[in-house]
């Protein structure tokens, strides 16, 4: 709802505005980059500039959620599916990968974000697994965004991993089956812990979830965006909040 400047009978403007019901804020986004390499290619450039200048991107997305006042932002950075791409992208990816952890940690201590990492990091070699551990014990006391990086990741295997380890646990006799719910179940994912996301962003015109937090997002509000990923900026990231604040999330109850 807009309020407008215009004097109008009764009280002042500026009373309506106090009070004027807030827009909705989005505690915790989650986005899914992509267009890396449409950016590139409708360049001529190689795909790995389009990686590099996506790595910009997170960057002013990092700074538009903290100027934003949004506690939680997800980054989709890298799929389990991803690995199927060519070797020389994935090596280009993970010395990216490298390259920012090692540039841009000192960045995220002094802004006071959080690193946390979600996914099948075992997959990565072991000096960013190193890399990746000792980013998320150097930033493990900041509080002014929690940032999480999902890297080798797939909701449908976290879900199936959660579903082994429930089992497990009952099998062990560390769980009754009959008093699993939801909370208890979401305890096992690897966002425990976390909020589940208020708003998904996909950008390149993509309309799907890809894997991507599939248990978290059930009810996230969606907003899909043409830009490419590389081009992404805060007056994007501040279109999307914008939408989304002008939603009314009922979470399946009838309107009153």
């Amino acid at each position: 709802m807009s309020v407008t400047n215009r004097p109008r009978p009764g009280p002042s403007a500026a009373s309506t505005a106090d009070t004027a019901p807030k827009p909705a804020a989005a505690r915790h986004v989650a986005i899914i980059m992509d267009g890396n390499g449409r950016w590139a290619a409708a360049r001529k450039l190689p795909r790995v500039a389009g990686h590099r200048e996506g790595a910009r991107a997170v960057r002013r997305t990092i700074e538009a959620a903290i100027g934003s006042g949004v506690g939680w932002l997800t980054l989709y950075a890298f799929s389990s599916e991803n690995w199927r791409r060519p070797v020389t992208e994935i090596l280009d990816l993970t010395g990216l990968l490298r390259q920012y952890l090692r540039s841009e940690l000192e960045e995220l201590k002094a802004n006071g974000v959080r690193l946390r990492v979600i996914g099948d990091l075992q997959r990565f070699d072991p000096d960013i697994r190193r890399d990746l551990e000792a980013a998320e014990h150097a930033t493990g006391g900041n509080a002014r965004l929690n940032l999480t990086i999902a890297l080798s990741y797939g909701s449908r295997d976290e879900i199936v991993a959660a579903a082994r380890a429930i089992a497990e646990a009952a099998v062990a006799g560390a769980l009754d089956p009959a008093a699993l719910d939801e909370a208890r179940f979401a305890s096992f994912l690897a966002t425990a812990g976390m909020p589940d996301p208020d708003l998904v962003i996909r950008t390149s015109g993509e309309q799907r979830l890809s894997n991507f937090l599939l248990w978290q997002a059930a009810y996230a509000e969606f907003v899909f965006l043409d830009v490419l990923w590389p081009d992404f900026g805060a007056e994007h990231f501040e279109a999307a909040l914008g939408e989304y604040a002008r939603r009314e999330r009922r979470f399946g109850a009838r309107p009153v």
